[in-house]
């Protein structure tokens, strides 16, 4: 064996496992009133398709018992059928008003990520921003990201009047590796989203449908471009960006729909 070729065939074999393992897959999933309209059956296959992550970002969660009992029921659903050890944390309700306060939550694979500090409701814009965000910084090997989690006010409440806040985040939290994402109710080519691509945070999904119709059009099933995520592409590298369409598994729209109104987006980073 020529020794070019056993010293490459040395590199690749050290390398590979690196390169396997140098990646972390986040979603983000608006579930449509996490609580008692699941059942167990709707919580067995959110599951299947959470499992495919290594950290969500949940919303719409109530706010009343039941919120709290669905994301736990989710949680040890997990852990039965994954094959993975998971850990969850699951915000206070918003400081909104009663009729639109809600929770938020996140679920990670504990053996890839270990979260830094306890996650919280970012206080700074709660009188501007409907449902404030819900941050939590976790550590993956020897870096550290922050995910920052929103579900914006309805379309026709205008949206864009608390999404502009946003803008503020990255000087307000300097060096924590922000990444947005969530329900912004608003499409990534808005003006509002501006300031925020000035700073070089770029939407992982353009063109991207995400809310799903009540009935399908000529096979056409989602509505509006609602979700997304946004990163710097300077600090991570995004592999893969992925629309799960979950509504195909089901015989009808309104069946899909009482899992959820929108789809989860799914992306890889390096």
């Amino acid at each position: 064996m020529p020794r070019l070729f056993k010293t490459t065939l040395v590199f690749l074999l050290w390398i590979t496992p690196l390169m396997l393992f140098s990646q972390v897959k986040i979603m983000t999933w608006n579930l449509k009133n996490v609580g008692s309209s699941k059942s167990e059956e709707n919580i067995s296959y959110i599951a299947k398709i959470i499992k495919q992550a290594d950290v969500v970002a949940i919303q719409e969660v109530v706010t009343n018992p039941s919120g709290a009992q669905t994301i736990l029921a989710l949680h040890e659903e997990l852990n039965r059928k994954s094959g993975s050890k998971w850990e969850y944390a699951l915000s206070d309700p918003t400081l909104s008003s009663p009729y639109r306060s809600e929770r938020y939550a996140y679920l990670w694979k504990s053996k890839h990520l270990k979260l830094k500090t306890k996650a919280f409701l970012e206080p700074t814009y709660q009188e501007e921003i409907e449902r404030e965000p819900y941050m939590a910084t976790f550590q993956y090997k020897d870096f550290q990201f922050t995910l920052v989690s929103l579900h914006a006010l309805p379309k026709k409440h205008q949206p864009e009047k608390e999404i502009k806040y946003l803008k503020f985040f990255p000087t307000q939290y300097e060096n924590k590796n922000l990444i947005f994402l969530g329900d912004f109710n608003t499409p990534e080519s808005n003006s509002v989203f501006n300031p925020l691509k000035k700073q070089g945070y770029t939407p992982a999904f353009t063109n991207q449908k995400t809310s799903l119709r009540q009935k399908c059009i000529n096979g056409d099933c989602l509505a509006s471009e609602y979700d997304n995520v946004f990163l710097q592409q300077t600090l991570f590298k995004v592999k893969s960006a992925k629309a799960i369409l979950f509504f195909e598994d089901f015989e009808s729209i309104k069946e899909a729909n009482k899992i959820s109104d929108h789809i989860p987006l799914l992306i890889e980073i390096e």
